[in-house]
């Protein structure tokens, strides 16, 4: 009977799951409920958590919940340490939740709803969950081994050596990305600057406390942070309102930029237990407070979606950023679908936290729905806005006109009806100059959620909700910034470990600070030149960030599909194999477009010609004739970086086929690199309740 009843429940959400995306993927000309987007996901991930996963664990993965992690194996106090499974699912969350669950749909909703929407729910479910848990894996049972190692080890020294020297520069890239979000969003802002700034010390206090003053109260801990945090929101909006302090906590973005350098630097470097799980772990109750409040008021309120399915922009003549449909809504969702820098993480910090093999399903898949269903969330709120309101936000002004008027009358020509007054009025109520072409999506998304907070809540406290929501996207941006400065350390350390293996030991102290500046070095000098770029660095660091972060997501996966050859089990290939082909066919097209196309909104060599061809003709004006030559050189590193990143993803990928045609051929192979099995003997109530 109990059987029966199970079977009929998972009968019935899998019908909810059906009726809800038909009526999303189906619907045209009338706006639709936002609860069919909370329905769908929810019924998608748990039918994919309950049986995808779990077949996945045990039948291919085959985990073993008795087997001895490395953080119990090699525990030395400072990055190995057995961990609560919830405080490494908070970090593992926390790390991998950057901006590309925020941003990224908020900008795709340029093309309508559906094809973010769409993307979100397949490629978390069969891909980016997929990539994550395995990659958790397999470094689980290689001590802890970065993806660019694994690589090297099980693949072979022209791929592996690829695969590190790929991995290293993309998340250099990476973490500047974020770094400079994370500017943006504080610049200016005392009350985002202040919070983000008192989770650092309430994280060292808390991490203290866990470790030395209460060992093992995960709850009580946890309690005492979460008080912590809330007063640290509060006091940053009496702080935004005392004209003394709030000048401390108002700085220029070259000042943040120096203070998140720093921040970085001590986060690389100080014990993991003292300041990164702690804090990520804090910081993840203030993120899925926060989306959970917003499912619940999404629930309350019942909102339309009013952005329609499909705009006319999937042509690639969109305002926002130029590119058609295909390839483009899949670089642009990025984080929300699946993320290289997921298994940077997987295979950096949270195998080296991991205390039993059990848990690896549930933080590798399930954050990674979790963070799914973030972006699910930053898609409601994006598009529940009027279009012509959202397009008026997030319309550069060089695209739609300096001024409010020339701005209107060009959207509303697009047929999305919006006018001055509508603009000003909304900008007064959340406190805010402006609105207009407020790009980069963030304000768009922040506008979006205090809509719903406002109207569920009450409209009296739009302003606060709407710096509440700036706010909300610094800290969730930040601790992916912190995560993977110490990723960055441990790849650094792997290679140098190669040539001198005294470098490769984690904890050495000169290792550790060494490979920690190099690191911080090479993305904080990306992040000083866009923070000084006279365009705001978005236009240097931006494009490169979707392309470089699936491409790094296609070599997490070739480095999984090779393993399981490798392990004779290649009959179940085909879960990494397929996600893998769809990658490759994405990001290949996606920079073969940004290299080589004649658009000058998507070419980035187009581009760079066209800016030169005016600067030698004399048809600049003064001040953008001033800043050319930097813009020039912005677009064309972009561009070999680009043609470099590609190059040697496709060097993986070949080195990955003949792997395969060798175990085929039953010819001899490199081989695994498995640590053999060891009971585990750690205290399961301890470590796991």
């Amino acid at each position: 009977m109990h059987k029966n009843l199970k079977f009929v429940v998972w009968v019935m959400v899998l019908g909810l799951a059906l009726v809800a995306v038909s009526t999303i993927a189906l619907n045209r000309g009338e706006s639709i409920s936002a609860m069919w987007f909370i329905a769908a996901a929810a019924c998608i991930y748990a039918i994919a958590y309950r049986f995808y996963a779990a077949w996945i664990a045990a039948s291919v993965l085959a985990v073993d919940a008795t087997r001895a992690t490395p953080a119990e194996r090699l525990e030395n106090g400072s990055d190995f340490i057995p961990t609560n499974k919830w405080v490494v699912f908070g970090h593992h969350f926390a790390a991998i939740a950057g901006p590309g669950p925020l941003i990224g749909p908020t900008l795709a909703a340029q093309f309508g709803y559906l094809p973010g929407t769409l993307w979100i729910l397949i490629g978390a479910v069969l891909g980016g969950a997929v990539q994550d848990m395995v990659t958790l894996f397999f470094s689980t049972r290689r001590n802890a081994r970065s993806l660019g190692q694994m690589a090297r080890d099980e693949i072979g020294p022209i791929g592996g050596a690829a695969a590190l020297i790929g991995t290293f520069l993309i998340m250099i890239i990476l973490i500047a990305v974020l770094g400079l979000v994370v500017v943006n969003a504080m610049k200016h802002s005392p009350w985002a600057t202040s919070t983000v700034a008192a989770t650092i010390p309430i994280a060292m206090f808390v991490g203290f406390y866990m470790r030395n003053l209460r060992p093992g109260r995960v709850l009580e801990a946890s309690l005492l942070g979460v008080v912590l945090l809330l007063l640290a929101v509060v006091g940053g909006g009496w702080i935004d309102h005392q004209p003394i302090l709030r000048n401390w906590f108002d700085h220029e973005g070259l000042s943040l930029a120096w203070v998140i350098i720093a921040y970085g630097f001590a986060a690389a470097v100080m014990p993991v237990w003292l300041l990164l799980a702690p804090r990520d772990y804090l910081s993840t109750f203030v993120k899925l407070g926060t989306v959970m409040l917003l499912a619940i008021a999404i629930i309350i309120l019942q909102p339309h979606v009013h952005m329609p399915a499909l705009t006319q922009f999937t042509d690639g003549s969109g305002p926002i950023f130029g590119g058609k449909l295909f390839p483009f809504v899949f670089i642009t969702i990025a984080c929300g679908a699946i993320s290289g820098f997921h298994a940077l993480i997987a295979s950096g910090t949270t195998p080296k936290l991991l205390a039993n093999e059990g848990d690896i399903r549930m933080i590798g898949y399930g954050a990674m729905l979790l963070e799914s269903f973030v972006a699910i969330m930053a898609m409601i709120a994006a598009t529940v806005l009027e279009p012509g309101v959202f397009f008026a936000i997030n319309s550069p002004a060089g695209v739609v006109g300096q001024e409010a008027v020339d701005a209107v009358a060009k959207i509303n020509s697009w047929g999305f009806a919006v006018t001055v007054e509508q603009m000003n009025q909304l900008a007064s109520d959340m406190g805010e100059s402006s609105l207009f072409a407020r790009t980069g999506g963030a304000p768009s998304l922040a506008v979006g959620m205090a809509s719903i907070f406002g109207h569920a809540f009450g409209k009296s406290l739009l302003a606060i909700w709407y710096h509440f929501a700036i706010m909300f996207e610094a800290i969730f941006i930040l601790t992916t910034l912190d995560a993977g400065t110490r990723v960055g350390r441990f790849m650094l350390q792997d290679m140098l470990g190669n040539v001198w293996p005294k470098m490769g030991q984690t904890s050495w102290m000169p290792s550790v600070v060494l490979t920690s500046g190099l690191v911080v070095a090479g993305w904080g000098y990306f992040l000083y030149i866009g923070v000084i770029d006279p365009n705001g660095g978005v236009n240097i660091l931006w494009p490169l960030f979707g392309i470089a972060n699936q491409m790094l997501a296609a070599i997490a996966l070739c480095v999984a599909t090779g393993i399981l050859v490798k392990s004779a089990k290649a009959k179940y290939a085909w879960i990494t194999g397929l996600p893998l082909i769809w990658l490759l066919t994405v990001t290949t097209t996606a920079a073969w477009q940004k290299i080589f196309s004649d658009d000058l909104r998507v070419g980035f060599f187009a581009a760079a010609n066209d800016l030169s061809s005016k600067l030698a003709a004399g048809l600049l004006p003064l001040d953008k004739a001033a800043v050319a030559p930097q813009l020039i050189f912005n677009q064309q590193l972009d561009a070999y970086l680009t043609v470099f990143f590609i190059v040697l993803l496709w060097v993986v990928v070949l080195d990955t086929l003949y792997v395969t045609y060798r175990y085929f051929s039953s010819q001899p192979l490199m081989p695994l690199t498995e640590v053999p099995y060891q009971p585990t003997r750690l205290d399961d109530n301890w470590v796991r309740d």
